[in-house]
């Protein structure tokens, strides 16, 4: 699966989010409805992560230094994670706070279609972010399901924005329902009641973007279907004999190290070992286009050290014992 930044499906989420920030936070205004306000400050908060995850991106894409030799490409994780505490902070406990007060002290809402008119806008554009999102997802996702997309993808941006904007949608209905709720029962209660449920789906998914961009922080392998191509161009039979071991890791969405010991034969010349590793990584660059950085050591393959014979990429008891000439 290819990791995409899904620039377009973050450019359709500001804007949706921003033009509904607006048009809650008036509907607060003129009704006093506190799913409103909850609401607004949640659009709002939404409009800054999509900043954040354009911000990433770009800062991901300044050229590698002496200091940081693998380059940028964490930015966009790092940002990404920031975007689960922004949900969390603002989003959640706002709302949270906001829906304890109301329940606390109840009082009926004013000017009723304001909130329902603001609410069924905000749930046409979100559904038009919604729908971006899935047909940018979709271009990369392959045949995984939507779970396996957001536990697997690389790149943040596009579970990101699924999410929150799952989320937003889900919010909206549970503000409607808390509004309608309140307007027929003239109990303000049922208002403040929607606005915590709003809270505490926003935490749900902040601590559900908290831990998969966590995994992608303390670093994440090529996935599965990376690996075995790159077993596959690897070990060609002739230079390289077989794979002793090999370990890849994501330094970004898309950029990918990958180091591995090789067997070579037992009469290779120094020069020929040279040669067949610069082929393997040309092999490897063109089966993997976001192998960036490859390291390959050759070796003699000694089969008395494979925990497993019968695996062409088991890895030894020992890796040190590899290291000796045999």
């Amino acid at each position: 699966m290819s990791a995409s930044g899904g620039t377009k499906a973050i450019v359709a989420a500001l804007v949706a989010n921003l033009s509904i920030a607006v048009a809650k936070f008036f509907a607060f205004l003129f009704s006093g409805s506190s799913s409103m306000l909850a609401e607004s400050v949640h659009s709002l908060a939404d409009s800054g992560n999509q900043g954040l995850l354009l911000l990433g991106g770009r800062k991901a894409k300044r050229e590698a230094t002496p200091e940081h030799p693998f380059g940028y490409g964490r930015e966009r994780y790092i940002y990404a994670f920031l975007v689960s505490i922004v949900l969390f902070s603002v989003g959640g406990m706002f709302a949270i706070y906001e829906g304890y007060e109301k329940i606390k002290h109840p009082h009926a809402i004013e000017h009723w279609y304001w909130p329902v008119g603001v609410l069924i806008f905000a749930i046409i554009a979100e559904l038009f972010s919604f729908r971006t999102a899935i047909k940018e997802s979709n271009e990369v996702r392959g045949s995984l399901t939507w779970t396996q997309f957001v536990r697997r993808a690389k790149a943040p941006e596009l579970p990101v924005v699924l999410l929150e904007d799952l989320g937003a949608l889900v919010g909206l209905v549970l503000a409607l329902a808390g509004v309608s709720l309140a307007l027929a029962t003239g109990d303000g209660l049922w208002d403040g009641i929607g606005t915590l449920c709003i809270g505490v789906l926003l935490i749900v998914i902040a601590i559900v973007l908290a831990a998969e961009t966590k995994s992608l922080l303390l670093g994440e392998s090529a996935g599965i279907e990376e690996v075995r191509r790159i077993e596959q161009v690897l070990v060609d039979g002739d230079t390289v004999t077989r794979i002793i071991h090999m370990r890849t890791l994501h330094l970004g969405p898309e950029e990918l190290l990958v180091a591995a010991k090789i067997a070579v034969p037992n009469d290779t010349t120094a020069e020929e070992v040279a040669r067949s590793i610069n082929a393997a990584e040309e092999r490897i660059r063109d089966a993997v286009p976001i192998a960036r950085v490859i390291y390959l050591e050759p070796d003699i393959f000694n089969p008395s050290a494979v925990a497993s014979p019968t695996a062409p990429s088991a890895a030894p008891e020992d890796d040190s014992s590899t290291d000796r000439p045999h």
